[in-house]
């Protein structure tokens, strides 16, 4: 039996990784500018991350959620605490398209509304209600399409104003990146989060804040939402909530209440996952990861604005993007065989970095020269 064929594989195979190292069967040393589509959050193979996994395998590592878990509540209660809002609820699953799925769900439940808003360049996931709030019809099967997903510009009051005006009532769900990932790193502005948070109040829709690949501290705040001073009414994360380890969850409002199989996983909130989730959250506190977060980005920034063949520097924390011209259209591949650097890409021409929060500055500056020599070196 041979792999399904979906994905297009560098000719790398990585045996052994360390912070923002990685190592191929050869020996090569690679650095890490990607961590695996945002998800290395505290640093490949952090001891303490390892250790926490490695003493829950010695005692469980899985039952199913008809029994309590404590781990679950443990897990709970520090993310309540690292992210600020104990008063939510958390609700554990595998993914991030999951959670999203599980978000748009159970907004449907609590409104009893069918249609959802959504944003050009979005990517919230690949499952049935997730892909269908995707702006990418190549990846949207015909039993995914539905009437039900409104695509809004980006960054576009107006059009916000006027389809609320227009539909309010019927809008179950706003699902929004803070920073759009896969769509080339877009920063939703403070504006814009706050119209939203203003007319799903008025018209008693739930803000989906999506942070699958921006949230977990990745801008420098917990959650990129937090810059614009609002509180949506469910969190979706994954990513770098298990530092590599599938888990997944959505943080629930009080204002949404629970009841008996409205939602379920058999796998979600494992006990492994909790373990890799809570040495994730502790280590981020105790190394002040968000502050570091926000340290490098500014860093790393500065030093991308200044280089002349680099346009349109962007993001927050280190989830950041640049666009780059077409003469510069090979330059990810050139950073990879060339200088050793995995980078992220998205159509066109742009470059995403979405490294570990634990990137050090001297790892930083070593990117900077590279790039800074691929670009005058490029073919």
């Amino acid at each position: 039996m041979k792999l399904f064929n979906v994905y297009p594989i560098n000719d790398i195979t990585i045996t052994r990784a360390r912070g923002s190292r990685v190592w191929d069967d050869i020996g090569t040393e690679y650095l890490d500018m990607y961590g695996g589509h945002a998800v290395i959050s505290i640093g490949h193979q952090h001891p303490h991350w390892v250790k926490r996994i490695t003493d829950q395998l010695d005692k469980i590592a899985f039952y199913s959620n008809s029994i309590r878990i404590p781990i679950q509540e443990e897990l709970a209660t520090k993310l309540g605490e690292v992210s600020n809002k104990p008063h939510f609820e958390l609700f554990l699953c595998n993914s991030g398209a999951e959670a999203n799925e599980n978000a748009l769900k159970l907004a449907s439940f609590h409104t009893g509304r069918k249609k959802v808003i959504a944003f050009k360049k979005s990517f919230h996931g690949r499952t049935s209600l997730a892909v269908a709030a995707t702006d990418n019809p190549s990846i949207v099967a015909p039993v995914n399409a539905t009437d039900n997903v409104l695509f809004l510009p980006w960054n576009d009051a107006e059009a916000i104003t006027k389809i609320f005006a227009e539909q309010g009532h019927e809008i179950a769900a706003v699902i929004i990146e803070g920073i759009q990932g896969v769509g080339g790193i877009h920063v939703a502005s403070n504006e814009l989060l706050q119209l939203l948070r203003t007319c799903c109040d008025k018209y008693g829709s739930v803000l989906i804040a999506d942070s699958v690949q921006c949230g977990y501290g990745r801008s420098g705040k917990f959650f990129s939402h937090d810059h614009a001073g609002i509180e949506a009414d469910i969190y979706s994360m994954a990513k770098g909530m298990g530092n590599g380890f599938p888990i997944g969850g959505i943080m629930i409002s009080p204002k949404i209440p629970s009841r008996h199989f409205m939602l379920g996983t058999t796998f979600g909130g494992n006990h492994l996952a909790c373990a890799a989730g809570l040495a994730v959250l502790e280590v981020m506190q105790q190394e002040s990861l968000m502050h570091h977060a926000a340290t490098m980005g500014n860093y790393l920034m500065n030093e991308l604005k200044a280089i002349p063949e680099i346009h349109n520097v962007r993001g927050m924390g280190l989830m950041i993007g640049f666009d780059v011209p077409e003469k510069l259209n090979n330059l990810k591949k050139n950073l990879l065989s060339s200088y050793k650097i995995f980078t992220g890409e998205a159509k066109p021409n742009v470059i995403r970095l979405l490294p570990s929060l634990a990137l050090t500055e001297e790892d930083a500056a070593i990117f900077i020269q590279s790039l800074k020599q691929a670009i005058a070196h490029h073919p």
